[in-house]
């Protein structure tokens, strides 16, 4: 029987401004799955994501990370937890040990070492580790953030836009720590991203969202040849207009 992390069920968000940024979205995710939510900036990626962090209250709807409710048991659905916003950084006067270091004490984990050590692995930076951030590159940086969200190993990591900006090279990288981190823990991760091709490597189920809905959901594979198209981007252009013509 497949284990369910994450349940979100028909998320709303209208902001105070009158801004409808999610209308109804639902989707589950199982341990050890990789679940990519689509779509270009507007639709309601990130606004969803923190839905589910517990960092925004829905307008309606409810979401669930191992049976518990997010927003009736934050305190305890937060250890759960693992978010890399899109916009985070890092501190340039610290090394990418001494990151490691202050988040674990942060988190309160137990075996702060077994963590910093685990976290050194999944960043994949050597002995660049002991360096000065201020010296590292984008995707050096990127690699460091990712290694601390899932260094305690959460059993679900959101991820916005993890190789937002990065080079192939970094890029390429940032998908190794997640696949090895799902490969060796079990956890669930949500990521959202807008490049197609990226998720059609990294994903095994995959939600379109357009105008804050998913319009399609289905592994990868079956939405391309749902769509009779040679990749997910093609599809995705397909499904759009679909859409926009009901």
């Amino acid at each position: 029987m497949v284990e369910l992390v994450l349940i979100a069920k028909d998320l709303h968000k209208v902001y105070d401004d009158g801004t409808y940024a999610v209308k109804g979205v639902s989707f589950s995710v199982a341990e050890g799955e990789i679940y990519g939510l689509i779509g270009p900036n507007g639709a309601g990626k990130s606004t969803t994501l923190r839905m589910i962090a517990g960092l925004i209250k829905p307008t309606r709807g409810e979401v669930y990370v191992d049976g518990l409710n997010v927003f009736e048991k934050p305190v305890v659905v937060r250890k759960k937890l693992g978010y890399l916003p899109e916009e985070a950084e890092v501190y340039g006067r610290l090394t990418g040990y001494e990151h490691l270091e202050f988040y674990a004490k942060l988190y309160g984990v137990e075996d702060i070492e077994e963590t910093v050590k685990y976290g050194v692995e999944l960043s994949g930076l050597g002995d660049r580790i002991y360096d000065r951030t201020s010296n590292y590159s984008k995707g050096m940086r990127r690699r460091l953030l990712l290694a601390i969200v899932l260094m305690r190993k959460p059993r679900l990591a959101l991820l916005d836009e993890p190789t937002s900006g990065l080079d192939v090279y970094g890029s390429v990288r940032v998908r190794e720590v997640i696949k090895k981190y799902v490969r060796e823990t079990r956890s669930a991760v949500v990521l959202s991203s807008h490049n197609m091709l990226e998720v059609e490597y990294l994903c095994d189920r995959v939600g379109f969202i357009y105008n804050g809905r998913i319009v399609v959901e289905d592994k990868p594979s079956r939405i391309i040849e749902r769509y009779n198209v040679s990749n997910l981007e093609e599809a995705f252009v397909k499904a759009i207009e679909g859409f926009e013509k009901k």
